[in-house]
This record gives C-alpha cells, sequence and structure tokens, in this order.
C-alpha cells in the first residue's frame, strides 16, 4: 500500500509550530513506501484547503509544489528545500509567490494542511519558473500511478517556539 508519513506528527494531529510561520518555517520530514510498480517519480502537493476561514472557505492555499523527485527517493529530511533536494527535482512558485516550502499560518480557525505525494509513470517536462499547481496538474494527468495523502491540523493564533 502506497503511504506517506511524517516523524513530527500524525494523521489528523497538530503540525508543530516549528513547520509553521510561528516556527521556522522548516518543512516537516515526509517518508512515503509502497510506491507503485513502475513509478519513475514522484510529485509532492501541499495545500490548505480551508483558506482563508475553514467555515467558509474560498480557496486552495498552495504550501509547496515539488516534481520529478527520482523513483529511488523515499523520503525528504526536515527543512528540505531547493539547496538540498534530491538530484534532478523542481520546484515550483507557491501561492506566497517563493519557490519551496511555506509553513502554515491560517489567519482564523484551525486549517487542515495536505501532504499529497503521487507516483508518476514519467518524469515531466521542466515546466518553467512561471508555472502554476494548474499547469502541473495539467503535466500530470494521465500519468499518475497512485497517490498517498498525510492531513495534519494548524490553529491560528498559536503561538510560536522560536
Amino acid at each position: 500500500m502506497f503511504a506517506i508519513t511524517s516523524a513530527a506528527f500524525a494523521q489528523g494531529e497538530e503540525i508543530p509550530s516549528r513547520h509553521t510561520c510561528n516556527g521556522e518555517q522548516l518543512s516537516p520530514p515526509l517518508e512515503w513506501t509502497g510506491a507503485p510498480e513502475g513509478t519513475r517519480s514522484f510529485v509532492l502537493i501541499v495545500d490548505d484547503p480551508d483558506a482563508p476561514d475553514p467555515d467558509a472557505p474560498k480557496t486552495v492555499w498552495v504550501h509547496w509544489l515539488l516534481y520529478n523527485l527520482p523513483p529511488d527517493t523515499s523520503s525528504l529530511a526536515e527543512g528540505a528545500s531547493s539547496s538540498n533536494l534530491p538530484a534532478g527535482a523542481l520546484e515550483l512558485d507557491n501561492d506566497g509567490h517563493t519557490v519551496g516550502y511555506t509553513g502554515p499560518c491560517p489567519p482564523i480557525g484551525r486549517h487542515r494542511y495536505y501532504h499529497r505525494i503521487y507516483a508518476m509513470d514519467s518524469l515531466l517536462p521542466d515546466l518553467g519558473r512561471n508555472a502554476s499547481r494548474a499547469d502541473l496538474e495539467a503535466a500530470m494527468d494521465g500519468h499518475v500511478l497512485g497517490m498517498a495523502e498525510l492531513m495534519g491540523t494548524y490553529p491560528a493564533g498559536r503561538s510560536g517556539d522560536r
């Protein structure tokens, strides 16, 4: 079974503040197992479907877009960034208009943060610096062998542990 986990939080649990805007904004450590046979690359999408208010969501906020992770990759260390990603991995701008991971920072309520890893049957083309999530998903269309998901939560107004 294809699965994704984190040593920092379990399914449905609160994401530690060190991985949020109240802390160090480090990406959480992630590990995946059971990739489908024929996997040639992975795509990671981290998003918040509860923006800006879980009681009246208006948008899905993208926190990280990472693609073309090599097929022998089965984890990302805490604080993964452009400087220490596996060779060949590419990142796109998140909804904060920066490349890389941005942690949870909800303005109101308790939000859900989905970490989805997709097993792909091929490498995706280099989408270029101005590509969007929609562009990434269009390139993924017809190439997804499987998807695994880990959801963590984080509340607004939490003080940090800087």
